[in-house]
């Protein structure tokens, strides 16, 4: 197997994984007021940052592209900063939109680029 098919494999789970990171930040909020018993795990999002931090390392480990690494990195680190303010402080920062909306770009910057060669 090829090194690019792999970084194509790995773009393509951090892409699902900051979508489904996202829309459990999006609807998880809506589920509270719904009275069924549910409570915020922030350690599910820790899942999320880990399997994150493993597909960029992988994506960009031998990327030369400095612009995919700085927006996936920088997105790695809002997405870190926003789970650790919530288990530290119990405030949820929109940092957290913001790195999976990176992630997602820098994912798809990525996957099109090794596509097209």
């Amino acid at each position: 197997m090829s090194s690019k098919y792999k970084t194509k494999n790995y773009d393509l789970t951090g892409i699902s994984a900051a979508f489904l990171c996202m829309v459990h930040c999006l609807l998880f909020p809506l589920l509270v007021f719904i009275p069924i018993g549910i409570s915020h795990n922030p350690y599910i999002d820790l899942i999320f940052l880990l399997i994150g931090i493993w597909s960029v390392y992988k994506s960009t480990k031998n990327n030369p592209l400095s612009l995919v690494k700085y927006i996936l990195w920088s997105s790695i680190l809002l997405i870190s900063f926003s789970i650790f303010v919530h288990i530290l402080f119990h405030w949820h920062s929109p940092t957290m939109y913001i790195g999976a909306v990176g992630l997602i770009i820098g994912h798809i910057i990525n996957f099109k680029n090794h596509k097209h060669k």
